[in-house]
């Protein structure tokens, strides 16, 4: 993520998404006189029970129907009752309800002032893009190397779960699917184009890295040749609200998205805690949509997070929620992070330019799986990486929101740094495997992790003695083999194992 905490053609009936929508106004609660604002929320369905007639339940407990998923038996409702919680969970099918307004988590770069702003542009290696000389993230995972074979196949679909896309911006235009894009701010899918325009910034670059056409502009993504899916679930803030998240892998189940990445951690709070009451119910919503799309086949690919947190052994979380005032609290591994933490989401920390794990890159025995490129602005300048970061797409509109940017005379380009950046080339190196082999979901992921070069955890981590866990100071230390550890998982993703 590029996240200081790291924190998606509708179908409908049977076969892909029920999206219930209200246009008449629901039945007035008997509590009218104390309404406040409208909020919006999860409801929960019990395991096994039908959300069939949600709206009647809804609107009965002063709600709004937005949208029922019943693959999973979660509802989105709005209502300004403050007591809509509690009513509808008078129904007995239903298992929970809990508002999601205040709980968000934000995207931002890990921020630092170190390294220069300007970076000298070296020529291109022949039949490169123009700026691809200051790829170092590419060269680093072989990804030149595996475009001489293979540039993907436009047959896979990567959704990119992020705050949308720019589909004007001329390296990603030539691959962007607009039948799978759409919006989920709200809870319910938006096709429409602008709703999906990226206002962030955030979901542009993630979606550079993942498959940045090889077309004599700019850069190259890791899998040139792959379509993109925009799936807008972050808002122009940066902010990922549950009924989004929800949302957007719902959108990418019924769609059979082949693979999503997922910079970001989802709602209520950083770890997410399934015993505490006001957070269950849209803890297990998401995890829900999580599973299902899995089991439609698409592998979701996650970043790690930018906390320098060991997510194995959690002890405190102070930064969430992010939004408004942040609350310590103690925490065990009954508190997860999601998507990462989720059973079969593949976990990817971050390396810099020598390939080593980046400073404020999360970890964890139980979570890392594959790492990649994220960059390194304080640890790991080099010749090569001068500034630390990764270049990729950014729209022109938003330019002034990057400190560090690039004009090829054509586009406009962003460094950032983050496990947001690591993530999408992970995605990409799997989308170009699922294009040479036809693996999917599982199988997918186990050979992702095959196709990497092992790191051992490092005999001296001195370095990172500055740079201890944000939730609770604790120091960061490795732990595991070289074929598996919790810095780095399996190793360092590498797009030419992928493609042989």
């Amino acid at each position: 993520m590029s996240v200081r905490s790291i924190r998606v053609k509708a179908v409908l009936g049977s076969a892909g998404l029920l999206i219930a929508t209200a246009s008449a106004a629901a039945a007035v609660p008997a509590s009218a006189a104390t309404q406040g604002a409208e909020s919006t929320y999860i409801v929960l369905y019990r395991d096994g029970a039908s959300s069939a007639g949600a709206a009647a339940t809804v609107s009965n407990a002063g709600g709004t129907l937005v949208a029922n998923y019943w693959q999973i038996g979660v509802v989105i409702a709005r209502s300004s009752d403050p007591n809509f919680a509690a009513t509808v969970q008078q129904d007995g099918n239903v298992a929970g309800a809990a508002s999601t307004d205040g709980f968000a988590t934000q995207v931002s770069d890990v921020m630092d002032d170190s390294g220069p702003v300007d970076v000298p542009i070296p020529a291109p290696a022949p039949g490169n893009d123009p700026l691809s000389g200051l790829q170092w993230d590419m060269n680093q995972i072989d990804a030149p190397q595996a475009h001489a074979i293979t540039g993907g196949s436009p047959d896979v679909v990567v959704g990119d779960i992020d705050t949308g896309l720019d589909f004007t911006h001329p390296d990603l235009a030539p691959n962007v699917d607009f039948a799978d894009s759409v919006s989920c701010i709200g809870g319910a899918p938006d096709t429409n184009p602008a709703a999906w325009m990226d206002d962030n910034g955030h979901g542009t670059h993630t979606a550079g890295i993942i498959a940045a056409a090889q077309n004599g502009i700019g850069i190259v993504g890791v899998a040139p040749n792959v379509k993109l899916a925009g799936i807008k679930a972050g808002d122009a803030a940066g902010f990922f609200f549950p009924e989004a998240v929800v949302c957007a892998f719902m959108w990418a189940g019924t769609h059979h998205i082949n693979i999503t990445n997922n910079s970001y951690f989802a709602d209520p709070w950083l770890f997410n805690c399934r015993n505490d009451p006001g957070q269950r119910a849209i803890w297990e919503a998401e995890r829900r949509a999580i599973r299902f799309a899995q089991s439609q086949g698409t592998l979701v690919v996650a970043a790690e997070g930018n906390q320098a947190d060991d997510l194995s052994h959690p002890t405190v979380d102070a930064t969430s929620p992010d939004n408004t005032t942040p609350v310590t609290r103690e925490i065990t591994n009954a508190c997860a992070v999601v998507p990462v933490e989720v059973p079969g989401v593949v976990g990817v920390t971050a390396t810099g330019n020598l390939r080593e794990k980046s400073f404020y890159s999360s970890f964890g025995i139980s979570t890392a799986d594959v790492a990649a490129p994220g960059g390194d602005s304080v640890l790991q300048r080099t010749a090569a990486a001068p500034n630390g970061r990764v270049l990729s797409t950014w729209p022109a509109s938003l330019i002034n929101h990057c400190r560090r940017q690039v004009f090829d005379g054509t586009a406009t380009y962003c460094y950032l740094q983050g496990t947001s950046m690591a993530s999408p080339h992970a995605a990409g190196v799997a989308a170009l495997l699922e294009s040479a082999t036809g693996l999917t979901g599982g199988a997918l992921a186990a050979a992702l992790q095959q196709a990497t070069n092992p790191i051992p955890c490092p005999s001296d981590t001195s370095a990172y003695a500055f740079f201890p866990a944000l939730d609770g100071g604790a120091p960061q230390t490795c732990q595991g083999g070289v074929g598996q550890n919790s810095w780095y998982g399996s190793g360092e993703v590498d797009a030419l194992k992928a493609v042989q």
